[in-house]
């Protein structure tokens, strides 16, 4: 895949995520250069819903703008310091998913209650509402994270990691959509999450490569259609 084709593929995960809401006009969506201590992902400013490839930028790990016109996010360092820390890493999304975040606002953990969710794993809570605006911050979220897939931020949003862009989207759909079971579930009574066995299973069983790229065509010949 060549440089193009990975921005379009990046500018598709990106609307991808405006248009199953997980992020609106806030959030971004980062992706590594291959072969190089670069990535890419859409500038501060960009419409998130209307994205094309010139809103995608190209920095340096230290935030540095190597190619684009625009600067990016204020954000960038929860990616640059992710992408420091795990060599297994290839695309990394901050979103701001209304069910997830719920859970952030209270004691209430969040546990895998339907298959997909098995995918997820442990997932932690950073336990500051702030912007991850600077250095200090973004290793703060990066050491909260660990070797895990996904992160939630304290009345805030969530973080998720993946090999590549289709993974991490997938993912994240996943993460959101697993809070909103939860917590629809919880209007009903005691909720009954996965057990260890019936995560394990699963997890084996639906992290396959024609599995997401299944999630993904389907999420992105609906948004065609529209």
């Amino acid at each position: 895949m060549n440089i193009l084709e990975l921005k379009q593929m990046l500018v598709c995960g990106i609307r991808l995520m405006e248009r199953t809401q997980l992020i609106d006009f806030n959030g971004h969506f980062s992706v590594r250069v291959p072969e190089t201590n670069l990535l890419m992902m859409n500038s501060g400013k960009s419409v998130r819903s209307s994205l094309t490839v010139d809103d995608i930028v190209t920095i340096d790990m230290d935030g540095n703008l190597v190619d684009g016109n625009d600067a990016p996010p204020m954000e960038f360092h929860i990616h640059t310091e992710i992408y420091k820390r795990r060599e297994d890493v290839g695309a990394v999304a901050h979103t701001h998913p209304k069910w997830s975040t719920l859970f952030t606002m209270t004691k209430v953990p969040l546990k895998p209650v339907f298959p997909q969710g098995a995918l997820l794993g442990e997932i932690p809570v950073y336990p500051k509402a702030y912007s991850i605006n600077n250095r200090l911050l973004g290793e703060e979220v990066a050491g909260a994270l660990g070797d895990k897939k996904a992160l939630l931020l304290k009345a805030h949003g969530a973080v998720i990691v993946g090999e590549g862009i289709k993974e991490t989207f997938v993912l994240g759909y996943y993460l959101e959509e697993n809070a909103y079971r939860q917590y629809m579930a919880s209007s009903l009574g005691h909720v009954h999450a996965l057990d260890e066995d019936e995560i394990k299973t699963l997890a084996a069983n639906l992290w396959k490569p024609h599995l997401i790229q299944k999630v993904w065509d389907n999420l992105n010949s609906k948004m065609l259609k529209e």
